[in-house]
């Protein structure tokens, strides 16, 4: 049996680096060797707190490599290509795949969460779910093409490609999501942005983005709808990207949104959600648009999300490698969960790469 190093989550707080079998891709399957991976805020309490759907598991969705191995029915064309990895595999039966809405698949499996993902030297991946990379397009960039092609999802759900591009948005929560949103926000000509965060290298990476110095608001500082508010003379902002997840960011977004305009709700939820009475009434009487953005669209089409990302990243539009604060190798991945988990340093964006 051929075997390789991975990271293996037994149970429950439980992972190991350790070696375990090479995967053998299958029918319209290729073999990828993983050459960057980054860990996604979600790993953290799938790994620490909550566990997987199937144990023992492979961690790890957001990946790119080399196709080195190529199962039965495979184009023999992306045998030594560089890849990105869409890691959402639809069930292909359902209404939602039926109209190539792939990200609303109600009977998906997932690589890192409900099979095995990029955690590890090498995986076994749907040739349906690669999309091959330029030359200019380094593996650390791709592998943050899923957290950015989310993004993506996000901000052309709420603004359509026509949108005037004087409307004022907010983008509340400036991890990884909020810092990509407001990078494609910016390279899609809205300038009128307002960031809340709560680090002051937050701060400092909005105004490298070509954010306001004022449009920056450390929630640390006081009320942010106070503030929000006061920057927008009492209208509130057209846009409102609620990336945090948690209630009192959610009451902030309704309340911050000036009437006809919208909250696009984004981040996961941390808690239940739970709507006071006069949240319920302002969303009724300024008649707003609540929606709700998950995962992103990938249908290899020129119009879905991954190719919006990849001809960003082509054109050397977007650097989302501004974002990755800490490079390891495989073997020291658990550093990172580590860091993450506990909080010990600042980070945006940990990533294991190969050196390759």
């Amino acid at each position: 049996m051929k075997t390789m190093k991975a990271w293996v989550l037994h149970d429950i707080g439980e992972i190991h680096f350790e070696e375990t079998a090479k995967p053998e891709p299958a029918d319209n399957e290729v073999l990828v060797e993983v050459k960057a991976a980054g860990i996604c805020g979600s790993d953290i309490p799938r790994i620490y707190r909550t566990g997987a759907h199937v144990h023992p598991l492979i961690p790890g969705h957001e990946f790119a490599g080399q196709v080195v191995q190529l199962g039965k029915n495979t184009d023999a064309g992306w045998l030594n290509r560089r890849v990105g990895i869409f890691p959402l595999i639809p069930c292909n039966h359902c209404i939602a795949c039926h109209q190539q809405h792939y990200e609303l698949c109600r009977s998906y499996s997932y690589l890192g969460s409900r099979r095995d993902g990029g955690f590890a030297e090498y995986v076994a991946v749907p040739e349906w779910n690669l999309i091959k990379l330029p030359d200019n397009v380094s593996y650390r960039q791709a592998a943050m093409m899923e957290p950015m092609a989310v993004a993506v999802h996000a901000m052309r759900n709420a603004l359509p490609a026509d949108a005037d591009r004087r409307r004022t948005i907010a983008v509340c929560g400036f991890g990884t999501i909020g810092i990509l949103l407001t990078m494609f926000l910016t390279e899609a000509g809205y300038s009128d942005i307002y960031v809340v965060g709560n680090k002051d290298f937050q701060r400092k990476t909005a105004l490298k983005l070509g954010v306001e110095e004022d449009h920056f608001y450390d929630k640390r500082d006081g009320d942010v709808r106070e503030w929000l508010m006061a920057q927008t003379d009492d209208v509130g902002v057209d846009v409102f990207f609620e990336c945090v997840g948690k209630n009192e960011t959610v009451t902030s977004a309704v309340m911050c949104t000036a009437p006809g305009g919208t909250v696009q709700l984004v981040g996961n939820p941390a808690s239940d959600m739970l709507f006071e009475k006069n949240i319920y009434w302002k969303i009724l009487r300024d008649q707003l648009t609540v929606r709700g953005s998950w995962n992103s669209s990938f249908k290899h089409d020129r119009e879905d999300d991954w190719c919006y990302v990849l001809d960003k990243l082509r054109g050397e539009k977007i650097h989302p490698e501004q974002c990755i604060t800490h490079s390891l190798s495989l073997d020291a991945l658990e550093q990172g969960l580590l860091l993450m988990r506990d909080k010990t340093q600042e980070y945006v964006k940990v990533m294991t790469e190969t050196g390759a």
